[in-house]
């Protein structure tokens, strides 16, 4: 038996391709337990995630991380559209055998967690929807600063400070140097995708009328009705998806479940690595889906 100590970490798991439908998709895959599967953020690849949240994860889940298709170490056409993302999630699941899995997703990447598992109910467990928002109308809007700032062709220590932290917070900006320096430590590097190819990306998928459009309101509907859980983990001064969008659903959505960090921005997990990996797990350990 492999001794604990020899495992992949998140730092030093090799990365994976899987070739379907026309495309190579590029994977990490870690830990022991149930399967986990997370969708990473506008911008971001598998580096992105911090290495603490993810080994704090892995010791209760196998996770898997992975390239959105043409990003990263992916090959195929680069898109942000929901179902697009979503079916990157479908394809790799099925790729790699998984019957059942903890869907998680980290902004944008939220949103595709969320449609994988509207589309795919009998697929899933539970779904982690970590600083992002539900589908439809936003109860409150974005603040201009995050928009501003995320469509820097290059990011300053001071813009990862407004994008994932709380830039008024010294103890938000202390954590936050503390996870930048765990994501640039790491061992395993991804292909560093040019920043204009994710802003095309972005462009060529944006919907003026929301963030997350639901026009039918299909996906609404779906989660007023699942017994899928749903934990909705949350910074309280989230810039982009603010958490009040989840508050007024606490009473619509009969499986939500809402967590909120205080002094936190759009990475309440990287800023609480710990905190949030114990606490996904205890809720997946918690509530089986009904």
């Amino acid at each position: 038996m492999q001794d604990v100590l020899d495992r992949p970490t998140a730092s030093t798991a090799p990365n994976q391709t899987v070739d379907v439908d026309g495309r190579t998709l590029a994977y990490r895959r870690f830990g022991t337990g149930p399967d986990l599967v997370l969708c990473i953020r506008l911008r971001g690849t598998m580096d992105m995630w911090d290495p603490l949240f993810l080994d704090r994860l892995a010791d209760n889940f196998t996770v898997t991380v992975f390239d959105y298709s043409g990003l990263g170490h992916s090959t195929g056409t680069p898109s942000y559209g929901k179902k697009e993302m979503a079916k990157d999630v479908n394809d790799l699941v099925d790729a790699l055998g998984i019957e059942k899995v903890v869907i998680g997703g980290w902004s944008l990447g939220g949103f595709a967690a969320q449609v994988f598992a509207a589309l795919h109910p009998e697929k899933v467990s539970h779904v982690l929807a970590i600083a992002t928002m539900p589908p439809g109308l936003m109860v409150k809007p974005s603040e201009q600063l995050f928009f501003e700032t995320a469509t820097k062709l290059q990011y300053s220590v001071e813009d990862e400070y407004i994008l994932f932290f709380e830039p008024n917070s010294a103890k938000s900006r202390a954590l936050g140097d503390a996870s930048m320096a765990r994501i640039a430590a790491r061992e395993v590097k991804d292909y560093p995708t040019p920043s204009e190819v994710f802003l095309k990306s972005l462009a060529e998928s944006s919907d003026p009328t929301s963030p997350f459009p639901d026009p039918d309101g299909a996906y609404s509907a779906f989660f007023r009705t699942t017994g899928i859980p749903v934990l909705a983990l949350s910074g309280d001064h989230d810039l982009v998806f603010p958490v009040e969008n989840w508050y007024a659903l606490n009473d619509i959505w009969p499986t939500l479940f809402v967590a909120t960090w205080p002094e936190s921005g759009h990475g309440p997990q990287h800023q609480y690595p710990e905190l949030s990996a114990d606490l996904i797990a205890s809720f997946v350990r918690n509530t089986p889906a009904s």
